[in-house]
């Protein structure tokens, strides 16, 4: 470098910003990898756990609703990008990432790993939920949809969003615990 040219003389990579961002979005790699995947021992029923959830959650615990809405928005539209755009995966991460930010505004929340789990468990219900309902909007309102009869949409609404919920709840602190010692750290630094 030449003097004059404005740049500190820390390297990129010893800036915590650099390492909290490459560190998050690795995470996030991590988490659109073993979706689709299907590790024998991981299934319940042919349901996987919900990784992107477990994520938003551990995001949006410590995070307001604004950062836990950007959040889910933005694993939401990873998630359509890596499966079916319809029905939407955004809307149920959304609404996942702002009820976990308003339960820790209104001090409903602890952060030990109980906790986390039951989050977790009540959230892939509720996001579950919402693409349930989004599927049977489709049908109520598509002449040809490719849906199934509403009655057997929330059939298997239920097997998957048990399935789901206990899973993704089982799975979390392998990835709430190791993210949020990060971030805590991380904050620290800052």
């Amino acid at each position: 470098m030449t003097p004059g040219m404005g740049v500190s003389s820390r390297s990129l990579w010893q800036r915590p910003w650099v390492i909290n961002s490459a560190v998050t979005v690795a995470s996030v790699a991590v988490c659109l990898l073993l979706l689709p995947s299907r590790i024998p021992g991981m299934q319940l029923l042919g349901v996987s756990p919900h990784w992107l959830l477990i994520w938003v959650v551990a995001w949006s615990i410590k995070r307001t609703q604004w950062e836990a809405a950007i959040a889910g928005l933005v694993l939401g539209l990873l998630q359509d990008a890596m499966t079916s755009p319809s029905p939407t995966h955004t809307l149920s991460l959304i609404v996942v990432g702002v009820l976990t930010a308003r339960l820790q505004k209104q001090r409903y929340l602890q952060e030990d790993i109980v906790s986390v789990a039951l989050i977790v468990f009540a959230m892939a219900v509720i996001a579950e939920t919402v693409l349930a309902l989004q599927i049977s909007f489709n049908q109520l309102i598509s002449a040809d949809s490719l849906y199934p009869p509403l009655g057997k949409i929330w059939l298997f609404h239920q097997r998957i969003a048990l399935s789901s919920a206990i899973l993704s709840s089982l799975w979390a602190p392998a990835l709430y615990y190791p993210l949020n010692r990060w971030w805590a750290r991380y904050s620290l630094d800052a």
